[in-house]
């Protein structure tokens, strides 16, 4: 099996780095041109994909899936296009170094069931961008709609006469040949399950993995709950919950506490008001502590009939006032469905700690969304919580990830720093999937300070 599985691999290694070889002689533009493909190929099909995605995985909603495929490629070519990555991408006259950007050669990647569509193809762009070939290894519950999607960008990069090889997808998918694909590679991809994570930096290749989701959103003493409220329900429902960068808590000022649970439900919410139906609840999410996989990515509605309470079909949310939070009550952890869990505050010092103690039971170094205008109150949390992204006053979950009303990244693929054990504390992006050389020239003409200057 070893030997088999070796050779199996073998086989997509070499394929890949014979497109590459030719790949990286391609120019700017006809790389560009590449990348372009991949994500016109997602936004033209965005419904198709969706519908298959949900198909071939179980989880998320087709309109979300949908609005996913035709947004994240308008994001990620417009913030690729135009951008030099391959040659001379910079001269500092100042500093006297000029930057030559190299491929790191062939990236293998893991994706997720959750994104099944857009990682693929995301993290097809950032490698083409860099002038690499890329091998996919999905999630064996999405190598339906993850294949169809890769079958779809090759027939438009065959087009435009692209190598042949460029983007690969294991055929055969095993735990044997995940494992003989990351130790082959030249750089490694994660997003996924902290397991594959572990996996992928223990390859002794260089990996870049994605830490545990487990959004904190705290809203501040002046924020207006009827502009707050609709986009968190939007973040915590979007696909279904299943989002990494979904809002799991909201943590609100507790005079506001009541009337932002009336707010609540006037967007499509269901409030847990019985501790009775709060344990049926805690049964249908949780098994052992664990995600229940036949709640996850499930509309609020069949959640709820997983635990038995009656709801409208309409539902979108399902919120859960909890007192206690941290490891003392499992609603604090991530919830891979549309249910969220509820605080109150006194003092915003307090809805920094609630985020805090809940972050490091789980999520660390992930993201957190704030409805907020007291600049103060913001970067007191910036400062305070351990995490990569601080989303004010936008959804978390479609945001996070990048946005056209944000400066991060557009990706689908979001490091955790090394609070959540990762090697970057940023958003995926084509930079880290570049080798650079810095030719440092002598510049006799700077400035060498004495000793009085330079300890004084």
């Amino acid at each position: 099996m070893e030997y088999d599985c070796k050779e199996y691999i073998s086989g997509y290694i070499e394929r890949a780095k014979a497109a590459q070889a030719t790949f990286e002689k391609l120019s700017q533009e006809e790389t560009d041109a590449a990348v372009r493909a991949l994500a016109k190929t997602v936004h033209d099909n965005a419904e198709h994909l969706a519908r298959i995605a949900v198909e071939d995985t179980g989880m998320g909603n087709v309109p979300d899936k949908t609005a996913k495929n035709q947004i994240k490629p308008r994001m990620i070519w417009n913030h690729l296009k135009g951008k030099k990555s391959k040659g001379i991408i910079e001269r500092d006259e100042l500093a006297g170094i000029t930057k030559v950007a190299k491929p790191v050669g062939v990236v293998a990647a893991i994706t997720p069931c959750t994104n099944p569509i857009v990682t693929p193809m995301s993290n097809a762009m950032f490698a083409l961008k860099g002038g690499n070939a890329i091998i996919i290894t999905p999630h064996h519950r999405a190598v339906k709609c993850s294949t169809k999607t890769v079958e779809m960008m090759n027939a438009e990069l065959a087009k435009l006469g692209m190598p042949e090889h460029l983007i690969q997808i294991i055929g055969e998918q095993s735990r044997e040949n995940t494992k003989e694909l990351i130790s082959s590679a030249d750089v490694v991809i994660a997003t996924g399950g902290m397991g594959m994570v572990r996996t992928a930096y223990s390859s002794g290749r260089p990996a870049l993995g994605v830490g545990a989701g487990n959004v904190q959103c705290i809203i501040d003493r002046d924020a207006d709950l009827a502009e707050a409220i609709p986009k968190i329900t939007a973040g915590r429902s979007y696909d279904n919950g299943i989002i990494c960068a979904a809002e799991q808590s909201v943590i609100c000022p507790k005079e506001k506490f009541d009337d932002m649970l009336v707010e609540f439900e006037r967007n499509g919410a269901y409030v847990i008001r019985s501790e009775n139906e709060k344990e049926a609840l805690k049964n249908a999410v949780f098994v052992d502590g664990a995600m229940n996989r036949h709640a996850t990515g499930q509309s609020a509605a069949d959640v709820a009939a997983l635990a038995h309470i009656s709801v409208p079909k309409a539902t979108r949310v399902i919120v859960v006032p909890v007192h206690e939070p941290g490891a003392k009550d499992v609603f604090s952890k991530e919830k891979m469905c549309p249910v969220i869990a509820a605080y109150a505050y006194g003092e915003f010092k307090e809805a920094v700690e609630i985020a805090k103690v809940n972050l490091e039971a789980e999520g660390k170094g992930h993201s957190v969304a704030i409805h907020s205008n007291t600049v103060k109150n913001i970067e007191y949390a910036g400062e305070a919580l351990c995490v990569s992204r601080l989303l004010i006053n936008q959804p978390c979950a479609s945001s996070a990830g990048g946005s056209f009303y944000n400066g991060l990244a557009p990706t689908n693929t979001m490091g955790c720093g090394s609070w959540g054990h990762n090697s970057i504390s940023e958003n995926l992006d084509y930079k880290h999937l570049i080798n650079i050389s810095r030719i440092a020239y002598f510049m006799p003409g700077n400035h060498v300070p004495d000793d009085d200057e330079l300890w004084s």
